[in-house]
């Protein structure tokens, strides 16, 4: 038997803007990503002489075929053309579910990656090829760090850093949304939210922290505040704590906060811990 391990790290949207719907029926996005240091601990074994099995130490995490785990792994296999006899997924989750950080992604990115580790069958590119056909935020958890994404998400830009003093405070308020029920809403009523995305670019490229925060943008906040006010509540007690910015990320419901200090987002966390279900303090990563 053979054992794999490796992390999976969570994404922030500093950015997020809808396009419009394609012929095709996804939505041609344009959005800057930040990865950040909260990961999910991913261990893959092969050859276990077993059926195929996901597991994860959180409740309500599916644990078959419709885990995106599993279908990385399939898509990996198939693509490769190998057949190993018995794979298995374990997930350590730290990453909250339902919060728009991409954690299923970001774990299927994980298997992907230790699996070419592994087999050594693809490029960089291949693989981010064969993680679009397990989902669109695959592409980019397989790239990370700092970047620009548009068309589904897999059309990737790399994007200066995020000056070393930056943090973030992670803020799970309890609600979760569909993400597919919200973009029929954006559908209906149109996008109010616009980021400005080329400005955003060129405050990562001057390192200007202070405008980066000012920046921040995301167009699925206005409908989910309006179904959830505890975005904004979040938000408002984010910035009064010191944040240079606070949005929601991807369609939530993870609100963040960005932070020039460590030592400020630290203070900031623990002021709110215990009356959110989830807060980290964390910083960006690679």
């Amino acid at each position: 038997m053979i054992t794999l391990q490796g992390r999976a790290y969570g994404k922030l949207n500093l950015t997020l803007d809808i396009l419009g719907r394609r012929p095709d029926g996804y939505h041609d996005l344009e959005m800057v990503m930040c990865s950040v240091s909260l990961c999910d601990e991913i261990t893959v074994r092969l050859d276990t002489g077993e059926p195929w099995s996901v597991t994860c130490d959180r409740p309500g995490i599916p644990d078959g075929p419709d885990n995106l785990c599993w279908k990385a792994a399939k898509a990996y296999l198939d693509a490769a053309d190998l057949a190993p006899e018995g794979v298995s997924v374990a997930i350590r989750k730290s990453i909250p579910a339902q919060a728009g950080m991409a954690g299923g992604s970001s774990d299927a990115a994980a298997v992907l990656r230790l699996l070419n580790g592994h087999y050594r069958r693809f490029s960089e590119s291949q693989l981010r090829a064969v993680g679009l056909r397990v989902g669109s935020d695959v592409p980019y958890c397989l790239f990370g760090g700092i970047a620009l994404a548009a068309g589904r998400g897999e059309v990737l830009t790399r994007l200066p850093d995020l000056p070393p003093n930056a943090c973030f405070v992670l803020v799970k308020p309890d609600f979760a949304i569909s993400t597919p029920a919200l973009f029929r809403t954006v559908d209906a009523v149109g996008v109010t939210a616009r980021p400005d995305n080329r400005a955003m670019e060129a405050a990562l490229a001057a390192g200007d922290l202070p405008a980066v925060g000012r920046l921040l943008e995301n167009a699925f906040e206005p409908p989910v505040s309006e179904a959830f006010p505890v975005v904004q509540t979040v938000r408002r007690e984010l910035l009064e704590l010191g944040a240079l910015g606070a949005r929601l990320t991807g369609t939530g419901s993870v609100v963040f906060g960005l932070f020039d200090k460590p030592e400020t987002a630290a203070l900031a966390a623990f002021a709110l811990q215990g009356r959110y279900p989830e807060v980290h303090a964390v910083h960006a990563t690679e």
